[in-house]
């Protein structure tokens, strides 16, 4: 059986997207690198004069709400017609509490907004790319959805949700033409973070020491990773999780735990 010979690019002229959480950190890259390729983007943001570029559609939303969720897809759809792309960004990471005295609406708050979010926005979208016979929904989870963390259950676990929810939703639209994947993220090296960095505020030194590649992630790194599964390259990937994590989840060694 030999390799079809077609001309696979990643070109998305024509083509458009949408990105939630976009108006900064990982999901500005997306929107900024989806732009680059020639897509029309818009950009869903819970702040409504968030730092989306000006060639982007933005419009404010809270994910968490059906009520935003319904307006903000009838939007977009209003605006640019179809929608080619969907990718699931916005997130919070919540409180890092231990698990006796974290109150459980700052639990629900991770769960609605990480994984509710993310199922009300691909059931607001992914309808419409089954009646179009094809489309790509791309969810943004975690490498704390792969593994525990110690005081941070709430949002690994919506972010395992998300990626079982991506199967599950592969799983139902595949024969429609829509492709719903994954990319898990390692510690990635935002603005945001970069700040805290630079005030002190957080060491980046112990989760470098502890990757495999020595380094965190940069935006951009996730944002190409992303344009690879929306794109003709990942014509039979489906249902997967890609974790962009500089070998973080395939580390396994002790460490210095190994000399006591």
């Amino acid at each position: 059986m030999g390799v079809e010979n077609r001309d696979y690019s990643m070109d998305f002229q024509g083509k458009t997207v949408l990105v939630t959480g976009g108006a900064s950190g990982i999901g500005e890259a997306i929107a900024r690198l989806f732009t680059e390729l020639g897509a029309t983007v818009c950009v869903v943001d819970l702040n409504g004069s968030g730092a989306a570029a000006p060639e982007h559609y933005l419009v404010q939303g809270d994910v968490s709400s059906e009520a935003d969720v319904q307006r903000v897809a009838a939007e977009a759809f209003n605006r640019m017609g179809s929608i080619d792309v969907l990718v699931n960004n916005a997130g919070m990471l919540g409180p890092r509490e231990a698990t006796a005295s974290q109150e459980l609406a700052a639990w629900q708050r991770a769960i609605d907004v990480n994984l509710t979010g993310t199922y009300l926005m691909s059931r607001a979208v992914g309808p419409r790319m089954v009646e179009r016979g094809g489309g790509a929904i791309i969810n943004i989870a975690s490498i704390l959805g792969l593994g525990g963390s110690p005081r941070i259950h709430a949002y690994g676990a919506s972010k395992a949700g998300v990626i079982m929810l991506t199967r599950a939703l592969a799983c139902e639209w595949a024969r429609a033409g829509v492709r719903v994947n994954c990319v898990a993220p390692g510690y990635t090296l935002t603005r945001g973070i970069d700040r805290l960095a630079g005030a002190g505020k957080f060491d980046p030194a112990p989760i470098e020491t502890r990757t495999p590649m020595g380094r965190m992630g940069k935006p951009i790194e996730i944002a190409h990773a992303v344009a690879y599964l929306a794109s003709d390259w990942a014509s039979y990937v489906t249902g997967a999780t890609l974790a962009v994590d500089g070998g973080w989840t395939a580390f396994g060694a002790a460490g210095e735990a190994a000399r006591n």
